[in-house]
């Protein structure tokens, strides 16, 4: 059975280095949460700032989730970033898969897709991060990605919502 623990940032992003199928580790991030079988860190999760266009305040990202595959640990790792996302008061969680993902964590812990976006840095810009393994190919797989959103948005705090584009 896995039990969620706090982590810091480091580690969590020394995890992500080591495990994640196509990313590398994120420059920052706001907290990070780790699942244990007991014996070993098996996943961690890292909840950010959004890329530019969606820094509206009331937005967070999930920058980075990477397991050693173990059954579940994504979704878990996913609804704790949620529930810390929600009570530090933020009312729209985003995250990105790419294209070729199934997204089934996202959609167990209640997130919906809702854009499709090019594989750039928000700015028109590709990014050339690409790494590679021991034979020199790409472990990075470029491509469109798929926006996440999940939001906390109710009828009593509509009044304050940013309005979009402003």
């Amino acid at each position: 059975m896995l039990t969620l623990k706090p982590i810091t940032l480091k580690d969590a992003r020394r995890f992500i280095d080591l495990k994640h199928r196509h990313c590398r580790m994120p420059q920052g991030g706001l907290v990070a949460v780790s699942c244990w079988d007991g014996l070993s860190v098996r996943g961690v999760a890292i909840l950010g700032r959004p890329r530019r266009g969606l820094q509206d305040g009331w937005t967070c990202e999930i920058t980075r989730v990477g397991t050693d595959g173990v059954r579940n640990g994504c979704s878990i790792l996913y609804g704790s970033l949620i529930r810390t996302a929600k009570s530090l008061g933020y009312q729209r969680v985003v995250t990105y898969t790419l294209k070729s993902e199934s997204g089934s964590s996202l959609k167990a812990v209640g997130f919906i897709p809702v854009a499709e976006v090019k594989s750039d840095d928000g700015q028109g810009r590709k990014r050339y991060r690409m790494r590679t393994d021991l034979f020199g190919e790409k472990i990075r797989d470029e491509g469109p990605k798929v926006r996440w959103e999940i939001s906390f948005w109710s009828n009593a705090n509509l009044a304050t919502r940013p309005i979009a584009g402003g």
